[in-house]
């Protein structure tokens, strides 16, 4: 299981290209996703959460842990957990919390989307912040609540029921799991600022500080746990540093498919699988239409070696298309997203074997075009030959509104 922050830490803001989190999604979804879980736990609310989404080219993760620890949610629909809930309700009024932090006129409360059920958040000049933490906490605590205050990133000052945190939110999942005898074998936390510091408290984990994390952090670790081996400060920054942190710990395949410099003549080996083909070929055609890979016969009879000759595409529109038509139409784009902001990546990628040599793969496409992005879901049929997988059928269905002309392969 990976736990990890998003701003700064699994998505890097300063990456106009998104390079490291397009190689994080490429490696997770080829060698992860099919037996671990993905966890983003971020102080970002839901709205703020699901507005990141739609700018970044982000994955899908099994839990979202969100408002620095007070929402936990499952699955692509975001089921909250009720649970946690009930425990965050224990000694917690979230009227006093107002009516007391108002009293401060050094706290500027943040946007209304940022307050939630267990959580006020207010912004504070850095010199101000431990002064108002201690004087506000004692307050609160003479009112008959509970809390926990934590500041971060300079300027974020977050009010929280005291059972809440990130890391409090971690020990219960882990806790879960535990009791429905489905403990994650390793847990790998990642983050970059003082409200991340919960998470390297877990017992038992391996955690990463990436290589840009803050002051706050760097400072608590050293206080903290500057002589635990199961921490490492990354050389690398944001999810380039957590890929690190996988090949540093020995915790599993940390070569990506966008870290392979000849991604036409990969050899297969006892990992291939499924699921690494349907990775390799999305990020082929990304190279191939922004003219990364040299426009060859050689590629062309490759890719129509491993379509079988009757292997049909059924279009989003219902329409029927001999797949190697499509071949040709793959031919004539070559270079047309060069020099561009053009990158695609899956997303959900499920493999089902159907027989001894055949396996159904479901998945998620998406490619972005600078600000505008198209998606479909792609069920095919993949067939494992001595060398390699034949692909047998394909069917595309957009996943939101897409111009009727728009073609993703």
């Amino acid at each position: 299981m990976i736990v990890s922050d998003l701003d700064h830490t699994m998505v890097d803001h300063h990456d106009t290209e998104n390079s490291s989190l397009l190689r994080f999604n490429a490696l997770w979804e080829a060698s992860y996703r099919h037996d671990s879980l993905l966890v983003f736990s971020t102080g970002r609310s839901p709205t703020l959460y699901k507005q990141l989404r739609k700018e970044k080219p982000m994955i899908t993760p099994d839990i979202t842990i969100m408002s620095v620890g007070t929402e936990i949610t499952y699955g692509k629909s975001m089921v909250p957990d009720d649970g946690w809930v009930q425990i965050l309700n224990q000694k917690w009024d979230k009227n006093i919390v107002i009516e007391e932090a108002s009293k401060f006129p050094e706290l500027t409360p943040q946007a209304e989307t940022e307050q939630r059920a267990h959580k006020v958040s207010f912004y504070v000049k850095k010199d101000k912040a431990k002064q108002v933490t201690e004087a506000l906490s004692k307050i609160l605590e003479q009112r008959g609540l509970d809390v926990k205050i934590i500041y971060s990133g300079g300027v974020d000052l977050d009010i929280l029921a005291q059972g809440a945190g990130k890391g409090q939110a971690l020990a219960y999942l882990l806790k879960k799991f535990e009791t429905e005898g489905k403990l994650p074998g390793n847990t790998l936390v990642c983050g970059d600022s003082g409200n991340d510091a919960e998470l390297f408290s877990i017992p038992g984990v391996y955690g990463v500080m990436v290589s840009n994390a803050q002051e706050e952090l760097l400072q608590w670790h050293a206080e903290n746990a500057k002589d635990n081996p199961k921490i490492l400060h990354a050389s690398e920054r944001c999810a380039s540093g957590i890929i690190q942190a996988i090949g540093h710990f020995k915790l599993g395949p940390n070569l990506s498919a966008r870290d392979v410099s000849d991604i036409v003549h990969v050899q297969n080996d006892e990992n291939a699988s499924p699921r690494h083909e349907i990775v390799r070929f999305c990020l082929l055609n990304e190279k191939w239409r922004r003219a990364e890979v040299e426009n060859s016969e050689l590629l062309i009879s490759g890719l129509k070696a491993a379509i079988h000759p009757s292997a049909i595409f059924v279009h989003p529109s219902g329409a029927d298309h001999n797949i190697k038509e499509y071949i040709n139409i793959w031919e004539k784009v070559y270079g047309d997203k060069q020099g561009k902001q053009f990158r695609t990546w899956v997303d959900n990628v499920l493999a089902t074997q159907i027989s001894s040599d055949t396996w159904l793969v479901k998945f998620d496409k998406w490619e972005l075009h600078g600000e505008e992005r198209h998606g479909c879901v792609i069920s095919s049929i993949l067939r494992k030959d001595t060398n390699w997988f034949t692909l047998m059928h394909a069917h595309q269905t957009w996943l939101e509104q897409s111009s009727q002309n728009e073609w993703i392969f």
